[in-house]
């Protein structure tokens, strides 16, 4: 089966759910500073769901050219991940709009974490299908950044109920963790 069919409709979807969000963003009401500062808030939650669709991109593109081939499992486990990936600009503007409110931050916290059960199985049922000694098995090694973020987006979702501002500093902890490159990937791909 071709992997190409898979990345391109990734890749769409993606592109679409970008465009979704930065539709959602509204003028704003006035034509001074403090009609921009209003809106602080929104552009800051679409930044950083900007940031975290780009990982998704960028991690998912170097998944997928490691990787040799796909099947049916694959195509699935793809289409969970896009389907929790869909529901960003949703996330995304209600946090938005209430940004001081629990259930929007941890709300935006579920679709988070989500996402990155659902990237983790993907990775999963693709290096199933890889032979044992592939490029891809070697460059995943321990994942240390995909076991720790899960972990972080579960205490951003508590901590959404106690303050909603630290549940948002950790949801971009996150963001800038994934945000150092990973070059495991490039590593094996180019065999060192």
């Amino acid at each position: 089966m071709s992997k190409g069919r898979l990345e391109a409709f990734s890749d769409g979807v993606i592109a679409i759910l970008i465009t979704i969000m930065v539709l959602e963003l509204k003028i704003p009401h006035g034509s001074d500073w403090h009609a921009l500062r209003d809106m602080l808030p929104v552009f800051l939650t679409y930044a950083l769901s900007y940031v975290f669709l780009g990982i998704y991109w960028n991690n998912h593109h170097h998944m997928l050219h490691a990787a040799e081939r796909v099947n049916g499992r694959v195509l699935w486990a793809n289409l969970h991940l896009l389907f929790w990936l869909s529901l960003t600009p949703f996330a995304t503007a209600w946090m938005g709009d209430y940004h001081e409110a629990a259930l929007p931050n941890a709300a935006y916290g579920v679709v988070l974490l989500a996402s990155a059960i659902a990237y983790y199985i993907l990775q999963r049922e693709i290096v199933a299908i890889e032979p044992p000694h592939s490029r891809l098995h070697r460059a995943l090694g321990r994942d240390l950044k995909g076991k720790i973020s899960p972990l972080l987006y579960v205490v951003g979702i508590g901590m959404a109920f106690v303050s909603p501002w630290v549940s948002s500093a950790i949801y971009v902890s996150v963001a800038l963790l994934w945000l150092i490159p990973d070059r495991r990937i490039e590593r094996a791909m180019n065999g060192l």
